[in-house]
């Protein structure tokens, strides 16, 4: 009798410190630094920092997200790239998500695209709201950015469901992308799924920035993610960089939650990439 009990009173002492860990890994964030290398970046862009922003889900790091923005300043990003569900559609804060915008862009030029969440809101008001607190939202559009009198491209697409008729997600990506010219410069891609990797490689991205998949929410030692929307279980595109041929795939593993409210063995990501000029 004895020795059951002190059994049960170790595995509830084992399941409370695996709790606690849990909560306390939920909020704790960390800056995860890629270095991405190609021959096509133009010389002026050797060291150009991106920081990456992705499925934020209104989550609040601190009072106004303070520790998300004094991480941010620590990265000393060049632009911030926000590739999407910067809101969650279940529990809509759009002051909290204009706010972040707002100190953001004191931090640098930020750019965003959607997500499948922005997707089943009202996203004129919301766009109206980013766009007023500086940010600039990227709709199946690309924009110069110029730096020591040379220029890369940086383009964006709306997630695929906002169009929901005409053949699959990537069907509708593909649309999307066929918005964008192709005028031949290094170009870096917001798009929202990881999913949909081939697709951005053949469309001849040089770099893509994704969210999505959270990481697959839960991470197995050895395995990666659990579990992937429009990837199921093991996800192959779950969380770091990949490359396709000449295009090279970010991953963020994001910051906050939606469905399932727990990020096991998964610290929310702000994500840091380095751009190199391939020697």
């Amino acid at each position: 009798m004895r020795r059951r009990v002190c059994f049960w009173l170790i595995a509830i002492a084992l399941a409370a410190a695996l709790l606690a860990w849990a909560l306390w890994a939920n909020k704790a964030l960390v800056l995860t630094r890629f270095e991405l290398r190609s021959a096509r970046l133009p010389a002026a862009f050797e060291g150009f920092k991106i920081a990456q922003v992705s499925d934020l889900h209104n989550a609040v790091f601190g009072e106004g997200n303070s520790k998300l923005l004094a991480l941010l300043r620590e990265a000393e990003p060049d632009i911030v790239a926000v590739t999407g569900d910067l809101v969650d559609s279940r529990h809509t804060d759009i002051d909290a998500a204009a706010a972040f915008i707002e100190a953001a862009a004191e931090i640098a030029p930020v750019y965003c695209v959607t997500g499948n969440h922005e997707a089943r809101l009202d996203f004129g008001e919301i766009e109206a709201r980013l766009e007023a607190a500086g940010a600039v939202v990227l709709r199946n559009e690309a924009v110069r950015i110029e730096r020591g009198g040379e220029e890369i491209r940086l383009a964006g697409i709306d997630d695929p469901a906002f169009v929901r008729t005409g053949g699959s997600a990537a069907e509708r990506a593909e649309r999307e992308l066929a918005e964008l010219p192709d005028d031949g410069a290094y170009t870096v891609l917001l798009a929202h799924r990881p999913e949909l990797a081939e697709l951005y490689a053949e469309y001849g991205a040089d770099a893509v920035l994704s969210g999505h998949a959270h990481g697959g929410q839960v991470r197995l030692p050895l395995l990666g993610g659990l579990y992937a929307p429009g990837q199921g279980l093991l996800p192959e595109y779950d969380a770091g960089v990949y490359e396709l041929g000449g295009t090279s795939l970010v991953v963020s593993r994001g910051l906050g939650s939606s469905v399932f409210p727990l990020r096991i063995n998964n610290r929310p990501e702000l994500v840091l990439i380095t751009l190199r000029c391939e020697k």
